[in-house]
């Protein structure tokens, strides 16, 4: 297993749609960026990268690419997926928060967690995402931008197929059985 942590902070602007964990929610701002801004996901994506040793978001998906502009991070994500498969490692399990004053987000935790599943190709129960304010402080509590933190474990296709029981149907309903049917 390999562990990885990522961290990204984006500026709160109007005129743009506020997307976090590939979940359109409803505010006066939005996430200004090259892509559509997903805190979250960004996050997500540089602990991921980092546990593989593959660099960062900036490195993959840099934001002079005029093929990213506008792009949805979800979409990112699935080739940060597809890249981790390559090099031969699945999601064990990924845990994120987001630091935001403002909207409440407890609403959109769960499809929150079931897009990020569903872009890393694992259980839900693999995925947590909370969401918390700093009481005012700081410029996610001025209500200056959103910041994220996450942290997650890969591991190898090789050490993910020898924990897939041996009833598994390999069903590629889960991570594990996707292992096992490699």
């Amino acid at each position: 297993m390999k562990i990885g942590n990522g961290y990204d902070v984006h500026r709160l602007v109007p005129g743009r749609m506020l997307v976090l964990g590939g979940v359109e929610i409803p505010f006066v701002k939005g996430l200004l960026g090259h892509s559509d801004a997903d805190v979250l996901l960004h996050a997500i994506m540089d602990a991921l990268l980092g546990a593989a040793a593959l660099g960062d978001i900036g490195l993959l998906f840099p934001d002079t690419d005029e093929r990213y502009k506008g792009i949805s991070s979800l979409e990112l994500l699935e080739q940060v997926y597809e890249k981790l498969l390559q090099k031969g490692y699945v999601v064990s399990n990924l845990d994120a928060t987001v630091i935001a004053q403002q909207p409440k987000l407890r609403p959109y935790i769960d499809a929150m967690r079931e897009k990020i599943a569903g872009a890393l190709h694992t259980s839900i129960e693999n995925i947590s995402v909370k969401a918390t304010t700093e009481e005012g402080l700081g410029f996610t509590g001025s209500g200056e931008g959103i910041a994220a933190s996450a942290v997650c474990l890969i591991e190898s296709l090789y050490e993910a197929s020898a924990a897939v029981p041996l009833d598994c149907a390999a069903c590629s309903g889960c991570a594990k059985g996707m292992a096992g049917s490699r």
